[in-house]
């Protein structure tokens, strides 16, 4: 299905997107205002404040949104299964593992490269994780719940693997685990943003030139194939591309929950299922989404913080249930 009035849409999120990065540079534990910036242009500690502190997370929630809102529309379609999930499936929990691993057993390497470690250790454990799930995938021919099932048992060991590096980590090493497994964009920093730009945006831009092949796909393979896609190519680059937001995301930001399952469901709604519009609307519904968490977990509870994590968790669990019962009462 294809909406009409897409364009429209996606013209008010993205308005509705600027105006909430504006608001929420200026919601914290210290209140700033435009007109606050604009009198004290002489007070470096305001500025300091609003460019070095507030900025590049409000940015950092943006692009994070956008990774895994679409990393999930685009999983959906390549595995046709409407809750196909990074964290259902266990794509985030092998990221976070391998972030884990990084955190515990660090390697002696210049500043330079050490800033991308957590990076690169996170693609390669959501590379491996996915490719294992588009494999089960194949074997269970769309079976739901063998794929969950699967999700489970893959969520189950990478917690259990975590837990054991938690146990043999010192406490800086563990402190940084626990913020890190509730999800937090505590840490962001300008160095941190510019890389994940570099890698989260290109990303985008691939993805949404592969959207006409993903709508051919939902035809089915064969059908896919004799359309002129060359399934197996085009599944591969999906996968990896998705494999490297997820990656990015879950190796700044931690292990943020249900945003890859929520958003694109709310975007077929509000736009159909064409992933032409479908990938970036569920790009600019997640930085919204996650936008908002993040400014509610900062002002919640000022002076404290409240990991966003927890937030988009308590957002996402009664919509998977929702559409666990929902897709029970279709079977029967």
């Amino acid at each position: 299905m294809i909406n009409g009035n897409a364009p429209r849409i996606l013209t008010l999120m993205t308005i509705m997107l600027l105006i909430f990065v504006v608001l929420a540079a200026n919601f914290g534990a210290m209140s700033l205002s435009l007109r606050g910036l604009w009198q004290a242009a002489f007070s470096e500690l305001i500025w300091q404040v609003w460019l070095n502190i507030r900025l590049p997370r409000v940015l950092l929630a943006v692009l994070i949104g956008m990774a895994l809102a679409v990393s999930g529309a685009v999983m959906q379609g390549v595995f046709r299964n409407p809750l196909a999930d990074p964290g259902l499936l266990g794509i985030s929990s092998g990221a976070g593992l391998a972030v884990a691993l990084a955190i515990v057993t660090p390697l002696a390497l210049p500043p330079s490269l050490a800033l991308w470690l957590p990076m690169i250790a996170a693609f390669i454990g959501s590379l491996l994780v996915t490719l294992l799930i588009f494999s089960f995938s194949r074997l269970a021919r769309g079976n739901l719940s063998r794929l969950l099932l699967v999700g489970i048992a893959i969520n189950a060991l990478c917690g259990a693997a975590v837990g054991v590096l938690s146990w043999l980590s010192n406490d800086q090493q563990l402190r940084q685990l626990s913020l890190w497994g509730m999800g937090s964009l505590s840490q962001a920093q300008w160095p941190t943003l510019l890389i994940c730009a570099l890698l989260i945006l290109p990303a985008l831009l691939l993805l949404q030139s592969l959207s006409r092949q993903l709508n051919l796909l939902q035809a089915g393979e064969e059908d896919a194939h004799y359309m002129g896609v060359e399934v197996k190519r085009t599944q591969h680059q999906l996968l990896i591309l998705s494999a490297l937001l997820v990656g990015t995301a879950v190796s700044v930001s931690g292990v943020i929950g249900f945003v890859g399952l929520v958003v694109p469901h709310v975007m077929r709604f509000c736009l159909g299922s064409d992933h032409r519009w479908l990938l970036p609307g569920s790009a600019l519904a997640g930085a919204i989404l996650l936008l908002l968490a993040d400014t509610l977990a900062r002002t919640v509870v000022v002076p404290a913080e409240m990991p966003v994590g927890l937030l988009t968790s308590l957002i996402g669990g009664p919509w998977f249930l929702w559409l666990i019962l929902r897709q029970q009462r279709g079977i029967e």
